[in-house]
């Protein structure tokens, strides 16, 4: 991984997920059109997750870009750099993934700068197509190369939303959290702990999730009980291991701490 981008070859091991709905078809449908896909879903519900086995089935490379706000159109793109005493092009994950058919996925695309996702129409309409301004040149998509963006619309602002002309470029494929049985499946499998320690940070994580008037701007998300088992895992009490990977990393405020500490005490298995 360097500068916020990830490669996965589909020759890695599978990726452990679980089908809730019918996202798996939809997004299989998609990729045979090869239309565009926005996932939109809570932090830590399994956006990624679901990409990199999509990508594993198909058997397509998978190059992932973290969106932040500093992200530029040459930083997808690329840039001329200076190797040796010369000058050369060196590509970006997008065009790299539009050469050789692969799946870009742009992670947290609103974090980016509205006027740098522009750089992706072209690829995410009929024509399929990526104007490099700099090489004086535009790339077709090769066969196979698949444009995959996320987003989380609890963050959506008027500073931070992807505009109505990127939005309806794409296929949406909406994600939750999974439901109880099916998430206690994946906490157990991530975390390598036993069903009932799984089931009981699941109850956690839902009651948190549905507080009346919840003070919180996060949900305990999947991956914040995957830490949570994994602290369990080695040794931790479940106590002392929700305290740390979910309360108080879901707030600093010290009363909510408190009051979440209760709620999780009331839920905690009697000794």
């Amino acid at each position: 991984m360097t500068n916020g981008v990830t490669m996965i070859e589909s020759s890695a091991p599978v990726p452990f997920y679980r089908q809730v709905g019918d996202e798996a078809e939809v997004f299989r449908a998609a990729a045979r059109r090869g239309s565009p896909v926005l996932l939109k879903g809570p932090t830590g519900c399994g956006k990624t997750r679901f990409v990199e086995a999509m990508a594993h089935e198909l058997g397509r490379e998978l190059i992932t870009v973290a969106g932040h706000e500093d992200m530029t159109s040459a930083d997808l793109v690329g840039r001329f750099l200076l190797k040796g005493g010369e000058t050369v092009w060196v590509d970006g994950p997008l065009t790299r993934a539009v050469r050789t058919g692969g799946i870009c996925y742009l992670d947290e695309i609103v974090e980016a700068r509205q006027d740098t996702t522009v750089v992706i129409h072209p690829l995410a309409d009929h024509r399929r197509e990526l104007p490099i301004d700099r090489l004086g040149a535009t790339l077709k998509a090769a066969p196979g190369f698949q444009l995959v963006i996320s987003y989380n619309p609890g963050y959506q602002s008027v500073l931070k939303s992807i505009k109505e002309s990127t939005r309806q470029r794409f296929i949406a494929i909406e994600l939750g959290f999974p439901p109880p049985a099916v998430e206690t499946e994946i906490v157990a499998h991530e975390a390598g702990v036993d069903v009932d320690t799984a089931r009981t940070l699941v109850t956690i994580g839902d009651a948190i999730r549905n507080i009346d008037g919840s003070p919180l701007r996060e949900a305990s998300s999947t991956r914040m009980l995957i830490l949570a088992g994994g602290l369990v895992a080695e040794g931790l009490s479940l106590r002392r291991a929700v305290q740390s990977a979910i309360v108080e990393a879901l707030t600093d405020d010290h009363d909510i701490i408190r009051a979440l500490g209760e709620l999780v005490d009331a839920l905690l298995p009697r000794p």
